[in-house]
């Protein structure tokens, strides 16, 4: 939603929130509310694709956050053979 609109955005907001949930038809509601339909419709589908984005967006952060866990498990488990392994190696020097 443009924020250079002769809209104050909370106006948008609430506009949008109202034809959502009504069950009357989009043109009827916009007409209530003294805007053009088409108008509302743009609020409507932008209002849609922000949200579509905050969704899709939570998807790959987890996603990505359950590779990054994986890889550090696995670096985790490379750690642990190696400082077994110096060990090991350390005490061979010794004898």
């Amino acid at each position: 939603m443009s924020g250079s609109s002769k809209y104050p955005e909370e106006f948008r907001r609430d506009a949008v929130a109202l034809a959502r949930s009504a069950s009357r038809p989009l043109a009827q509601v916009a007409r209530e509310l003294g805007v053009n339909h088409e108008t509302l419709r743009t609020w409507v589908r932008a209002a849609d694709r922000a949200d579509q984005a905050a969704a899709s967006g939570g998807d790959a952060a987890e996603r990505e956050l359950r590779a990054l866990r994986k890889r550090v498990a696995e670096l985790e488990k490379e750690k642990e053979i190696l400082r077994k392994a110096a060990a090991y190696f350390a005490q061979e020097m010794d004898r």
